[in-house]
C-alpha cells in the first residue's frame, strides 16, 4: 500500500509521550493544503492544528525526508507500470504564473505578459516529476533549464535524452547541456528536420514526440493522479495558480472529508 511505502521513509523518533495525531493524518493534512491551495491557517478543524502540520512539513522538508519519499514513490510507480526504475527520456517545460503581490521572488515575463513566477519541470513519459525549480518569471528558458537539470543530479542512470520545445533551442545551449549533464537535448524544430529554424504556426509532430509533448503539459494542468512531495518554496510557487497541479492527491484515510484518489 502507498501509506506503507511512505511510512518506511519517515524519520524514526523516540517516543516521549503518546501521539495525539497519527503521522498518516499529518501527511494527509499536508497534501490537503497542497491540493486545495489554501493558507495553512485555513485548514479544516477536523484536521490537526495547522501549526503542528506546518511544523512537520518544514521539518521533513529541511532534513530531506520529502525528497526521499518522492523519489522512492516515483520509482515504485514506474515499476508498477512495467517500466525500468530509471527513465531513459525526460520532458522539460516551463510555465509562468501570477503570484501574490506580497511575494518578493517574482518578475515580469515579457512573452506571456505575466507578473509572477516561472516553474521549470522535468518529467518522465508517465508525467511523474523528476525535477522542479521555481524562479522569477523573467528568467529565460535556457537559464532556468540549467537550474532544473542540475537538480536531476545522478539519480537516473538511464536518462540520456531530454525533449523540449523551441524555447529551449540554441546551438551553444544544447552543447552546454551535453557538456555539463551528459544529456542530449532534442528540440521540436530539430525533430521536424528544421535545425535552428523556428517553426511558425501549427505543425503536427511525429510520434512519439507528439504524445510525449502533451504529457508535460498535462503535468502542469491535468487532473491529479499521483502523489508528489514538494519543498516549501516549490509549494509557494505551485499554489500561485488557481487550478490543481497534476501529481498531488490525498492518501486514503478514514476521515470523511478527504477524497480518495481516482
Amino acid at each position: 500500500m502507498l501509506w506503507q511505502a511512505i511510512q518506511e521513509w519517515l524519520p524514526i523518533q523516540v517516543k516521549t509521550r503518546k501521539r495525539k495525531h497519527s503521522l498518516r493524518l499529518i501527511i494527509n493534512a499536508i497534501l490537503y493544503v497542497a491540493k486545495a491551495g489554501i493558507q495553512w491557517r485555513m485548514m479544516p478543524n477536523d484536521l490537526p492544528n495547522w501549526s503542528l502540520v506546518y511544523y512537520y512539513f518544514r521539518k521533513w522538508s529541511a532534513d530531506g525526508t520529502v525528497e526521499k519519499i518522492h523519489n522512492q514513490l516515483v520509482i515504485q510507480v514506474r515499476l508498477e507500470a512495467g517500466r525500468e526504475a530509471s527513465p531513459s527520456l525526460g520532458l522539460i517545460d516551463s510555465q509562468s504564473v501570477k503570484s501574490m503581490s506580497m511575494t518578493t521572488q517574482k518578475g515580469f515575463d515579457g512573452n506571456k505578459k505575466i507578473q509572477g513566477r516561472k516553474r521549470f519541470i522535468v518529467t518522465d513519459v508517465l508525467g511523474l516529476l523528476l525535477a522542479l525549480s521555481i524562479t522569477e518569471a523573467n528568467v529565460g528558458e535556457r537559464a532556468g533549464a540549467l537550474v532544473v537539470l542540475a537538480k536531476l543530479g545522478n539519480r537516473f542512470s538511464r536518462l540520456k535524452t531530454i525533449l523540449a520545445d523551441q524555447g529551449f533551442d540554441g546551438v551553444e545551449f544544447i552543447a552546454n547541456v551535453k557538456t555539463q549533464f551528459s544529456l542530449i537535448m532534442e528540440v521540436v524544430c530539430q525533430v521536424l528536420g528544421r535545425s535552428r529554424v523556428r517553426v511558425k504556426g501549427f505543425t503536427v509532430l511525429p510520434k512519439p514526440h507528439r504524445r510525449t509533448g502533451w504529457i508535460v503539459e498535462r503535468t502542469f494542468a491535468g487532473p491529479p493522479v499521483r502523489l508528489v512531495f514538494i519543498s516549501p518554496t516549490a509549494l509557494q510557487g505551485l499554489r500561485s495558480q488557481t487550478h490543481s497541479f497534476r501529481g498531488i492527491y490525498l492518501l486514503d484515510n478514514d476521515t470523511n472529508h478527504v477524497p480518495q484518489s481516482s
